[in-house]
């Protein structure tokens, strides 16, 4: 199965972004993509923290959900809609970042709520996500089947999830098995994005033996905030398959080979071996 990881460069303007998330989902889906996976913030990176209040959406209405949904079912793609705020219902000082998948046919058939929440300040820079985020409580994975009938096991993530790896091993933990690929759509700062980023996908993907997609904001943004980008897609044994080495909007394709995956956690059966 193709994948693609879409990379923006987002800004204050909410209807531009769609705009440009639709043709970039368009342009994945015309290289063959089935699965389509958006960046975190691709709908909005405001002048301030406090701007993506102002977009937030009731799950199942508003224009963010309707751009995803019609998009999915125009080009018959999966599609992760990186994240989006959502509205937390009695509270105007907070929002969810959430990740909302959508099917083929249109509709939402998964949601994940980021659970861990950055903050950073080198004295220069300060982040700090749960001052207008609630954190989410609960991993989320969906099982999807693509159009040669094979199923594949998708595991949910977000930006500075990554850091935390008991998130990971908590989605192979249900009754479905170990996730075939995993989604980190991110924002990571510049700062470090440069210091981790790639360890931290490559390590993700290869400590749980599985694909892992990573669509990220890159470059310098309307707000002045500078994003890492680096799009990025792993295979099991942590090799990367593909990247975006430049700032800006661009596609990266890679191809899922449930062969390649077999024979990973075959010949090195480390899922089958953990003892806590």
């Amino acid at each position: 199965m193709k994948i693609a990881a879409v990379q923006m460069l987002s800004t204050p303007g909410l209807g531009h972004n769609l705009e440009r998330a639709a043709a970039l989902i368009a342009e994945a889906a015309r290289a063959g993509a089935e699965l389509v996976a958006l960046p975190e913030y691709f709908c909005l990176m405001g002048h301030h923290d406090t701007d993506k209040l102002a977009h937030a959406e009731a799950l199942g209405d508003g224009p963010i959900q309707r751009m995803l949904a019609e998009a999915a079912r125009r080009h018959g793609v999966w599609l992760v809609g990186g994240t989006l705020p959502l509205a937390i219902a009695g509270c105007s000082d907070q929002a969810f970042n959430t990740t909302l998948v959508f099917g083929p046919d249109g509709a939402r058939v998964a949601r994940y709520d980021k659970i861990h929440l950055f903050r950073f300040d080198d004295g220069q820079r300060r982040y700090d996500e749960a001052a207008t985020l609630r954190p989410g409580s609960t991993p989320a994975a969906f099982t999807l089947t693509d159009r040669r009938g094979a199923r594949w096991r998708v595991g949910l993530s977000i930006c500075y999830d990554l850091r935390f790896p008991e998130l990971y091993r908590a989605l192979g933990q249900g009754g479905e098995g170990p996730c075939d690929l995993i989604l980190a759509p991110a924002a990571f700062t510049h700062t470090t994005g440069e210091a981790h980023w790639e360890l931290l996908l490559r390590t993700r993907a290869l400590e749980n033996q599985c694909y892992l997609l990573a669509p990220a904001q890159g470059g310098l943004h309307e707000n002045g905030r500078r994003t890492w980008g680096h799009s990025m897609a792993v295979d099991p044994w942590g090799e990367r398959l593909s990247q975006r080495a430049e700032d800006g909007e661009g596609v990266v394709l890679a191809d899922l080979d449930a062969a390649r995956l077999s024979a990973v956690r075959t010949q090195l059966p480390a899922l089958t071996h953990r003892r806590l």
